[in-house]
């Protein structure tokens, strides 16, 4: 059986940090699977789109 939780302000207030965390760790793993697979990304600079090559995909180290 599913539990579900409430989504109430306390909630995001109490677990914001896990929250945040789980979610750069998600956008890491995204970069890391692009570079490795060859693929460019699209990104946002100057305010303008700019084609990052995946050779110059910058990977945060992993936090832990």
């Amino acid at each position: 059986m599913k539990k579900e939780v409430e989504m109430t302000a306390d909630l995001l207030t109490q677990r914001g940090k896990e929250i945040e965390a789980i979610l750069r760790e998600a956008g890491r793993q995204a970069l890391l699977t692009h570079k490795k697979l060859g693929n460019p990304i699209a990104s946002w600079q100057d305010g303008k789109v700019v084609i990052i090559p995946p050779e110059e995909i910058p990977i945060e180290d992993d936090q832990d």
